[in-house]
């Protein structure tokens, strides 16, 4: 790997000093803080034994945060994870962890799992994740585990999310939330949790409604979570119903500038209005319904027995009004004129899952072991509906369907999907300091289509015979973590594998391209994703308030999945599979706390690139890539770092800075901007940084008022960018005329929320 070294060298100082301080405390008592390390935690493992760095952040880190939701505060809190705007929607954010995604967007590659208390909550449809239907208010703890970890289950290529919620013991009593800020942003949250003798419950409900900072995009949302828990001699036994609503409107990308040459940029829509969106609607309305049930029960005194068994419910139904990307109004010429009427398409989609699953665990110790093992069985049913109605773009380009036009079907599926996976794992303390993970995993995956839609001969639909697709696999990790004093060295090599998901395998066909996020055409075989992570590095600590850790990673991606555009938009192509792709680099953090403050700084070098030859975009222009060349949307550097101070009793001051380096745009990753191979340009989005401030202060014990200010100095910047051709002049209106463009998801501007919590 090459490293930046002027980057590295102040973090390879404030190392050596931690590395000085940790050898004058070899003796000092340390706090053990045990973590699961599967789904089903068992007994779980001291953080100190593991051969990974991983990253918690527990409830009082989530509430003194200034983000506003949960992907957000993950993302300001955690070294290596970031969120592209690419939807514009709080609610809707694309996070990715060393480039690897859990997006709400369906079509993106997805490669974190995410767990709720244990259920997975990545969707079998696309392995999408609904962020705005998890219950954030009420997270107890947040764990993000590197690597591709087999004991996480399928689809774990670059880590794991594992999130757990309060329960009527740690959230007791009442406490409401109320929240107001800039963009008509209103949200209020009541929970009630107590415990009557060996039963516990928590309920707790949150409403949020915004009109949004970008035009046309308001939002809502309400979320609902109930537990009922009991807990005896003999074991625990806890209940949970999460239920979730929401209707959200993501706008996406904006052209920021038309070019003919690359020297030559003229002003487009999102230069001219900030707040400007390119077409709109854009709605997602989502509805889940999660029930699960979960026991735990000891088998002595050093082995655990825990069951889990999950019902979920889950629907989407989709509103976009796009460019007509094919010659929907029958003149002969792809996407219309300025005379037609029909110039644009008004799209619906429908999503209905229901999924189950049954999860079983042991866990124990014996002598120098801590061993764990288990099975898990997850089951889904799929079905989906593509219509597709001629619109016409309004002034404001909104689109409208058209009176007279029906509203046609023009795809549709029915798919299920079946995973049996059987794991094992064991840590080995070969000495008091040297201790051994291994862990192996085996999965059975089945993913079954039936898909309809159009045929090109006739016109009508035909539904295709049923296609089932089988994978298995024997997925391994071993590493070793060996502590000298109060720092711990560590080694890991991993393997894991994402199989395709419904979507991937009904739109990989290239003589039949689909419309992202949700056409569906046929069905050919994808190899699954085989994903091989090595990393090594220390992590360090001390009593005396600081700590922190230092990890070199590789991950190399076999038959990666990706989206090869065939339009101009960018929105129609296929899915297929590519040879090779990487992540490579480094992360860094430290913390401390002492006195009256308290902080951290936190760093990651990522260098992700295609290490095979092929082609991206096939059309007007060919993107060619080689080994070397960069994934787009992806920062080299980010620099996280926090602050607070508690000037005195009952008040707390904080600030946190994000900053990230340019990225690569996409349909731009091989630097030029058409096939002459002389013909260079950069079109990356440029890098910036933010500043957020927060505040609380807290009168009595019972009440808190907070302020937060986020992007204080309201800079204006990107934080995704791809080229595509746009069919409006810089005023908004329709000229019909195809121009290059840099589309681009501004990231929001300057703003504010104020709240109290009471709790009683």
């Amino acid at each position: 790997m090459t490293w930046h070294k002027h980057a590295l060298r102040p973090l390879a100082a404030a190392l050596g000093l931690a590395w000085g301080g940790a050898q004058a405390q070899e003796a000092a008592t340390q706090r053990v803080e045990v973590i699961g390390t599967a789904p089903l935690p068992g007994q779980g493992v001291d953080r100190d034994l593991l051969p990974y760095a991983t990253q918690v952040r527990r409830r009082d880190d989530l509430q003194r945060s200034s983000a506003t939701h949960g992907s957000a505060a993950l993302a300001r809190a955690a070294t290596g994870v970031v969120v592209n705007d690419i939807q514009g929607s709080p609610y809707q954010g694309d996070l990715s962890f060393r480039g690897f995604r859990a997006s709400g967007l369906l079509g993106a590659a997805q490669g974190l799992s995410v767990y709720l208390d244990g259920v997975r909550v990545n969707e079998a449809f696309g392995d999408v994740v609904s962020w705005d239907l998890l219950p954030d208010f009420a997270f107890d703890s947040v764990a993000l585990v590197p690597g591709a970890n087999p004991a996480f289950g399928l689809n774990t290529l670059g880590g794991a999310v594992a999130l757990t919620t309060v329960d009527g013991r740690s959230a007791p009593g009442w406490q409401t939330e109320l929240e107001a800020g800039s963009s008509g942003r209103r949200q209020a949250t009541l929970s009630h949790g107590g415990q009557a003798g060996p039963w516990t419950h928590y309920l707790g409900l949150q409403l949020f409604e915004e009109d949004g900072w970008r035009d046309f995009s308001p939002g809502r949302r309400g979320v609902l979570v109930g537990k009922l828990g009991l807990r005896t001699d003999a074991g625990d036994l806890g209940l949970t119903l999460l239920s979730g609503r929401s209707t959200l409107v993501g706008n996406g990308l904006v052209p920021q500038f038309t070019f003919e040459e690359p020297d030559e940029r003229a002003a487009s829509i999102g230069s001219v209005d900030r707040a400007a969106v390119y077409t709109h609607p854009d709605q997602t309305r989502n509805e889940a319904t999660l029930l699960s049930l979960r026991g735990s029960m000891a088998l002595g005194d050093d082995m655990l027995a825990e069951a889990l068994l999950y019902g979920r419910q889950a629907r989407r139904t989709t509103i976009n009004g796009d460019e007509a990307d094919e010659d929907d109004d029958g003149d002969g010429d792809d996407g219309g004129d300025d005379d037609d009427e029909a110039n644009a398409s008004f799209n619906r989609t429908a999503t209905r899952q229901e999924a189950v699953g049954l999860s079983l665990g042991l866990s124990g110790r014996a002598g120098s072991h801590r061993w764990q093992a288990g099975l898990s069985l997850d089951v889904a049913q799929v079905r989906y509906e593509q219509t597709e109605q001629a619109g016409s773009f309004d002034p404001t380009r909104g689109v409208d369907p058209i009176d007279g036009e029906e509203a046609e079907l023009s795809a549709a599926v029915r798919g299920s999907t079946r995973s049996l996976g059987l794991h094992a794992s064991d840590t080995w303390s070969i000495t008091p300091t040297t201790h051994l993970t291994a862990t192996l995993r085996w999965n059975h995956a089945r993913v079954a289509n039936t898909l309809t839609s159009v045929d090109d001969d006739t016109g009508e639909l035909e539904a295709k015979p049923r296609e089932s697709f089988d994978y298995r696999h024997l997925n391994p990790a071993l590493g070793i973590a060996q502590r000298l004093g109060a720092v711990t060295l560590f080694a890991n090599a991993a393997r894991n594998t994402r199989v395709p998901t419904v979507i991937e395998l009904g739109c990989a066909d290239p003589e039949e391209p689909c419309r992202l996020p949700s056409g569906l055409q046929a069905d050919p075989y994808l190899a699954p994703v085989r994903t091989t992570s090595l990393e090594a590095g220390l992590r360090f600590g001390g009593r005396q308030g600081h700590g922190g850790s230092l990890t070199l990673y590789r991950l190399d991606n076999r038959d990666d999945i990706l989206f090869s555009s065939v339009s101009v938009t960018g929105q129609l192509g296929y899915f297929r599979n590519f040879e090779r792709t990487r992540h490579q680099g480094l992360d860094a953090e430290w913390r401390w706390r002492g006195g009256l403050w308290e902080g951290g700084i936190g760093y990651s070098h990522l260098r992700a690139t295609y290490e095979a030859d092929g082609v991206l975009r096939v059309g007007e222009r060919n993107v060619v890539v080689s080994p070397g060349m960069p994934i787009a949307g992806l920062p080299r550097h980010q620099l996280k770092a926090h602050v607070a101070w508690a000037p005195a009793p009952g008040w707390w001051l904080g600030a946190d800075l994000q900053a990230v380096s340019r990225r690569t745009s996409a349909g731009n990753e091989d630097g030029r901007f058409d096939d002459d191979e002389d013909d260079t340009a950069d079109f990356s989005v440029p890098g910036y940084a933010v500043l957020n401030l927060q505040a609380r202060w807290q009168p009595t014990p019972d009440l808190e008022l907070f302020v937060g200010v986020d992007n204080i100095f309201d800079r204006r910047a990107a934080s995704f960018g791809a080229l595509a051709e746009t069919l409006f002049d810089a005023d908004g209106a329709y000229s019909g005329d195809e121009a290059d463009a840099l589309f681009v998801a501004p990231i929001a501007p300057r703003g504010w929320r104020l709240g109290l919590r009471w709790m009683f």
